[in-house]
Order: structure tokens, then sequence, then C-alpha cells
């Protein structure tokens, strides 16, 4: 067995929230996974350590080796693949939710991938797949598309073609927004679709102020909700 295939890549989950709630969306073996490790790859260092401290009190941080990922520049790759030609195993942490899921974490799991290192997804909260499950919309045909454009012109033409799409596809669709431009975006959304279009507005899942609601277009644009840097997905079902 070589080096390479020696070393573990572990993708660990983390919190949707900071708060204590949502460390119950955790299962008990990630600490394990955390101890197995030598090194962390962390989209966000500060936020992981803190996450780290609270699952386990005993740590020591300035035991383990640290990189930050950001968009996964030449260097930190380098010092990716390094490790895992050193045998080492390796945490890929995110900032928010699962590794590699709207992440950029994935570049380096391609990395591993190529290297031959065994990757070991760990379970964990996705905004994505929670909200989808809570939804009601169609959970075999779906599409995250992450962030619509910002113009407003480009984002009514995004929105009408997702519409059309998931009306002849029988596909929900599945997008975000910086939540300081969330307001906007809804009520574009309720500008743009059709009146018996659905849309699900997950707020804050895991946490203690979560709400995840359903409701035609129609419906909606008879409720005052208040989104304003709050942390949503939204979805759309038109079939």
């Amino acid at each position: 067995m070589n080096e390479q295939s020696r070393s573990k890549v572990y993708l660990i989950p983390t919190v949707l929230h900071d708060d204590e709630k949502a460390l119950e969306a955790l299962p008990s073996y990630l600490l394990n996974a955390i101890k197995d490790c030598q090194v962390f790859f962390a989209e966000n260092e500060k936020t992981a350590r803190r996450f780290f401290k609270k699952l386990w009190r005993e740590m020591v941080i300035d035991d383990y080796s640290w990189h930050t990922i950001h968009k996964a520049e030449h260097a930190v790759k380098a010092a990716f693949a390094q490790c895992i030609k050193e045998g080492k195993n390796i945490g890929i942490v995110s900032e928010a939710g699962c590794p590699g899921v709207a992440d950029p974490g994935q570049l380096l799991i391609s990395i591993a991938q190529q290297m031959n290192a065994t990757v070991v997804p760990l379970v964990g909260p996705s905004s994505i797949l929670l909200a989808l499950m809570a939804s009601g919309m169609n959970g075999q045909s779906f599409q995250f598309v992450g962030y619509l454009p910002i113009d407003e012109n480009e984002r009514k033409k995004s929105i009408k073609e997702l519409e059309e799409y998931s009306f002849k596809k029988n596909c929900t669709q599945l997008f975000i927004e910086t939540p300081y431009r969330n307001n906007q975006l809804f009520r574009t959304l309720l500008a743009t679709c059709r009146n018996e279009t659905k849309i699900c507005v997950a707020v804050d899942i895991t946490s203690t102020s979560e709400s995840i609601h359903t409701k035609t277009v129609k419906e909606w644009k008879q409720i005052n909700i208040d989104l304003h840097k709050r942390q949503v997905i939204f979805l759309l079902y038109a079939a």
C-alpha cells in the first residue's frame, strides 16, 4: 500500500446556525473523525476552531495544522496534495453544512480522488436536502442553481426560465440569495411567477427560529413576511 492510499480525507459537516439547537443536527461520531485528523482545511479557520471547541472542549487547537480554503488557490491545493503524499489524515470543513455541496471544498476533494486517498463523507445537515424534504415538492427530480443574477431584468429572465423548466420537466428548483437581498428576491419571485406556481421559503433551518412553508404565489401575496438578513433557501415548483 503506498503513502497516498493511506491518507483519509474526512468531509466534516458543520452547523447551519451558531446556536445550541443546531448542534442537535450533528451525529456523535464526528468527534472520532476530528480526533483521527492531523490537519484541517477549513473554509473559515476561526469558525471551524470555535465549532470544534464546542464539540471537544479539551481539544488543543495548536496541535493541528490549519489551512484556509477560500477558493482553493494554487498554494492551498499544493499543500493539500503534499499532506496526502505524507499519508496524513485530513479534515475538510465547510463554513456551514456539508463540504463539497455548494462549497469550495469540492476542489480539494477532486484532488483527493485523483490521488487515490480514501474520501470519507460524514452525515450532517444540508440546507438543500432539509428544505427539499420539508417542502412537499418533487424530491425525485430537482436542481440547485445557487445564486440568481443581481440585475433585475436578468433575474426576472432567469426566474421565468426556471419556472418553465420546472413546469416542463416536473423539476423542483432550489436557489439562495445574499441575506440582505432576500426581500428583494422574494418580491421579484411573486411579481414574476404564475399565481399557481408553488414557492417554499425555508428560513434558519435547524435553529430555534426555523420556519419552512410552501404556498402558491397567490397565497404568498396575501402574507407579509420579512426575510432581511436571515438564512433562507428558496424552492420553486411549477409542475
